[in-house]
């Protein structure tokens, strides 16, 4: 005789609420992240541990300034550039911040393309999410060109207290280092794009089933996570 679906959910055990819950889904030999797929959900943890490496990066850069009795220099005159006769300050600053906020929106059109299996619009939005976090690169360089042309090292710089230079070295390098290498994989994804990889089922690196974008919008949570972590950067290190 065929049990009713009341007898057999009476005759279930009753799972656990609450943290008892959690801990038992997560000791049980089931998948903790349920519905998504190992390549975003290892993407998720790497944000997370990378979230941890950027905020003790900038809490370090907070206690070194406020526990400097050196004064610390006026970012609106460092970051400053000379043009036309007139010295605008955190003009290039302004500019990189534009453009990398700019990518996001790039980067944004380039998932919901991918979404539709427009291979043409998403391969040209991740170009293009490219050539931004490029420039954002190559201004980043002017800028790091400058300040050591103007005498500023890890160990020191003119205008004051000398953890500035290790601290703008060491945060500005280490979020450079990401968009480089986020303009690197962008090209890797938008050639195999270009292709039809993700049409195709082709074997190869960063290409998942056939049919399935789901590589764009692993980028895409790189890229994001990226251009809001420089917002912070922004506002501790330039306007602070």
């Amino acid at each position: 005789m065929a049990q009713t679906s009341d007898q057999v959910s009476a005759a279930a055990p009753k799972r656990p609420g609450g943290w008892l819950g959690m801990v038992a889904d997560w000791s049980s030999d089931q998948r903790s992240f349920k519905g998504v797929s190992w390549g975003k959900a290892m993407m998720w943890i790497f944000l997370v541990s990378d979230t941890f490496v950027f905020g003790c990066f900038l809490l370090s850069y907070m206690t070194a300034r406020m526990s400097t009795t050196v004064p610390w220099p006026n970012a609106s005159k460092v970051f400053g550039l000379h043009i036309g006769g007139a010295d605008i300050p955190l003009i290039l600053i302004a500019i990189m911040t534009f453009v990398l906020i700019s990518s996001s929106g790039s980067m944004a059109l380039a998932v919901n393309y991918a979404y539709r299996k427009n291979r043409q619009a998403t391969a040209l939005l991740l170009i293009v999410t490219a050539l931004l976090g490029a420039a954002f690169v190559g201004m980043q360089a002017f800028e790091w060109t400058k300040l050591i042309s103007e005498g500023v090292r890890p160990w020191g710089n003119p205008w004051g207290a000398p953890q500035f230079g290790a601290s703008f070295f060491m945060i500005t390098g280490f979020h450079g280092t990401h968009v480089t290498f986020g303009v690197i994989f962008l090209l890797i994804v938008a050639r195999k794009v270009w292709r039809g990889d993700y049409d195709d089922g082709r074997r190869g690196f960063f290409t998942s089933r056939r049919g399935h974008y789901e590589s764009v919008e692993i980028m895409g949570l790189y890229w994001h996570f990226v251009d809001l972590v420089w917002v912070f950067i922004f506002a501790f290190f330039y306007l602070w």
